[in-house]
């Protein structure tokens, strides 16, 4: 069954489409990076990777009957062969540690006159680490702010459970206080005589 197949047809015939792509293709490994349209540049995007993974798999071996047939089936492909040479001989390098995710595509404003979607293909430099995934990045923004929420919560748990504290000791201390007064003896008035020496006299 043909399901799912349908893709990036382009709105011309296979042979047509097959001269675009060997066209694009062979700007894109001369010059690294191409401005088309974004319909063009997403065709392009499976179509040279499937070339420079031809590129790689010439350079891993060491057998030049596979060499020359990996470049034959990509020369079948591409149908330019000074870029398919600039292609195995040199650009290769790039990729040699890399798995997939050769090429990278860059969105653009629309063209002037037709309004077409437009965007730059290129293909990624060996060095580049690429972007990070945007839930490792808030990931990594949260946790700083959660760490400092979390002190901040247990400073103002350890000062609230502190002020608790005084609270109870200083309404315990109120409580102590008319229970020692009523407790201790009344002091008795200047100048008054015990009961006892009243009687004598």
């Amino acid at each position: 069954m043909r399901h799912l197949k349908h893709r990036h047809q382009l709105g011309v015939k296979k042979e047509h489409r097959e001269a675009i792509m060997a066209s694009l293709s062979a700007a894109l490994f001369r010059h690294d990076r191409i401005e088309t349209t974004l319909g063009y540049a997403k065709a392009l995007r499976p179509f040279a990777e499937k070339i420079i993974t031809l590129a790689k798999k010439a350079a891993a071996t060491d057998d030049t009957a596979k060499k020359l047939h990996f470049r034959r089936l990509a020369l079948a492909k591409v149908r330019d062969e000074s870029a398919v040479h600039f292609l195995f001989a040199d650009k290769v390098k790039k990729f040699e540690k890399r798995e997939g995710g050769y090429l990278r595509i860059y969105k653009l404003v629309k063209r002037t006159g037709d309004a077409a979607d437009m965007a730059i293909i290129e293909m990624i430099e060996a060095d580049d680490e690429g972007y990070k995934k945007a839930s490792e990045k808030k990931a990594a923004d949260k946790a700083p702010a959660k760490k400092a929420a979390a002190k901040k919560t247990a400073t103002k748990k350890a000062a609230t459970k502190k002020a608790a504290t005084k609270k109870t000791a200083a309404k315990k201390e109120a409580d102590k206080a008319p229970e020692a007064e009523a407790a201790a003896p009344a002091p008795e008035a200047e100048g008054a005589k015990p009961a006892a020496e009243e009687s004598k006299e």
